[in-house]
């Protein structure tokens, strides 16, 4: 068994190198062409060998992508600096509201207005598809260098109130509130409150005395926060970017620790999230409904634009950053799989459904990024690159 995980590790990390290769020479963000070649794969795997030939549903795949998801996220709510977040606050509870409202209610009509599907089916298929995808955003804006500026942050911020408008809706229409509920909010509340405090004290005492004990530190409370937020049925990297937004300040007091944590995440964490993600589509199933997907496509993205672009107006003024901003709170991935993958499992989706705002979601997370990428990037926003030193000739020996 040991060995067949070796092999398919090799296959996806393959694939992730490829991925990086395309992305590079076709200019688009590594995330998006790690989703593009999981989905192929996936397709040629299923056509060659059948279904089982695909390792996206083995308990460490997809252990190994939920990881990359919770660091990814927490590492996300670590940009957001607290100053630039009290600067940013009306921007990102207004603009993160709408994002999320806009879709909520116009993707549920479309699904039960025009597509027929039954009140329940609808809601889901409104909450899947009002996501922004912290994930993306957060990988699109650490290539181009725009995570470092207000504007990257203040998208940062939206994003957040975004999905934590889909997570209470998700919670209030179908999951149950118990007593497990109160339970993780109460432990994580205490948690997250002692987080800074404890992290300053561990890096103070033992921070440049025993090998890496910050980030096995970060990782631990990541985990544990996530495996408690799975058993209130709730989902993991919420608690990760909190966490990630408490820890704002202590991180970026430690540049050197930050980029070691983002190596581990991207270089290794991430590739098995995107790959799986973009494997999960059934190409089958989108193929025989194609008019469907792109309603719901069509239904989120239009909804996002003609909800958030009068919104962005408000805050900023150059028109590629408007666009820019727009596009990218269009796209959904991580909260939008979340919510399809419950639907799916609790009885209020069929297969056939999931399959469509899985594949709605993922086009998603690509279409608008593309368009983002190639027509609206505010390089205007980014320092010049710094010019390097000139070489010192070495004295002379006389």
């Amino acid at each position: 068994m040991i060995e067949l995980w070796f092999a398919q590790a090799a296959m996806w990390l393959g694939l992730a190198v490829l991925a990086a290769i395309l992305a590079r020479h076709l200019r688009v963000s590594t995330a998006l062409m790690e989703i593009a070649v999981g989905m192929l794969a996936a397709a040629v795997l299923v056509r060659l060998w059948g279904a089982t030939a695909v390792p996206n549903q083995s308990e460490w795949m997809r252990f190994l992508a939920a990881s990359g998801s919770v660091l990814l996220t927490f590492l996300a709510g670590a940009e957001l600096e607290p100053d630039v977040m009290r600067e940013k606050l009306k921007e990102a509870w207004v603009v993160g509201l709408v994002g999320f409202f806009a879709p909520f209610l116009g993707c549920a009509t479309v699904a039960r207005q025009i597509l027929g599907w039954d009140p329940r089916a609808s809601w889901l298929a409104g909450i899947a598809l009002s996501t922004t995808s912290m994930a993306v955003v957060y990988s699109v804006l650490l290539e181009t260098g725009l995570n470092r500026t207000e504007f990257g942050k203040g998208i940062l911020g939206a994003c957040f109130i975004n999905d934590l408008g889909t997570v209470v809706a998700l919670g209030v229409i179908f999951a149950p509130f118990t007593y497990r509920t109160i339970v993780m909010l109460a432990v994580s509340a205490v948690a997250i409150a002692l987080l800074p405090s404890t992290s300053r004290a561990i890096t103070r005492r033992y921070g440049y005395r025993t090998a890496a004990i910050r980030t096995k530190w970060i990782v631990f409370v990541l985990f544990g926060l996530g495996a408690l937020a799975l058993w209130a049925g709730s989902e993991a990297v919420l608690p990760a970017y909190i966490a990630g937004m408490v820890l704002a300040e202590f991180a970026n007091g430690d540049a050197h620790f930050m980029r070691r944590l983002r190596t581990l995440t991207v270089g290794f964490l991430t590739p098995f999230y995107f790959l799986r993600a973009g494997s999960l589509v059934s190409l089958p199933a989108v193929v025989t409904a194609p008019g469907v997907l792109l309603l719901l496509l069509g239904g989120k993205v239009a909804s996002k634009i003609f909800g958030l672009y009068p919104v962005i107006t408000r805050f900023r003024q150059d028109h590629r950053e408007r666009w820019y901003y727009t596009l990218l709170m269009s796209t959904g991935l991580t909260f939008g799989t979340i919510s399809a993958l419950y639907g799916l499992t609790h009885g209020i989706v069929t297969q056939e459904q999931y399959s469509l705002l899985v594949a709605a979601v993922i086009a998603s997370a690509v279409v608008p990024t593309l368009i983002a990428g190639w027509a609206f990037t505010p390089t205007h926003l980014l320092a010049p690159p710094e010019a390097p030193e000139p070489e010192l000739e070495p004295p002379s020996e006389e």
